[in-house]
């Protein structure tokens, strides 16, 4: 999925997210429970890290900050 995609999806989070796995309606195998939790945990980890190189590049464009001025 590109980024744009996954930017686009509704943000559910991570606690909700992981009580509709394990309350869900599809009962799963203790291996697939574990890969599914896995591949959320990964996603939310991924984005999270995108997340904060966006914040850091933000912060860069803007330039210096000039604290010692004041």
């Amino acid at each position: 999925m590109t980024q744009q995609a996954e930017a686009s999806q509704p943000r559910i989070p991570l606690q909700d997210r992981l009580r509709q796995l394990l309350d869900g309606p599809v009962a799963l195998d203790k291996r697939a429970l574990l890969g599914t939790l896995y591949a959320e945990v990964s996603r939310y980890e991924t984005l999270a890290y995108a997340a904060g190189w966006n914040d850091a590049l933000a912060t860069v464009r803007r330039g210096p900050r000039r604290d010692d001025d004041a």
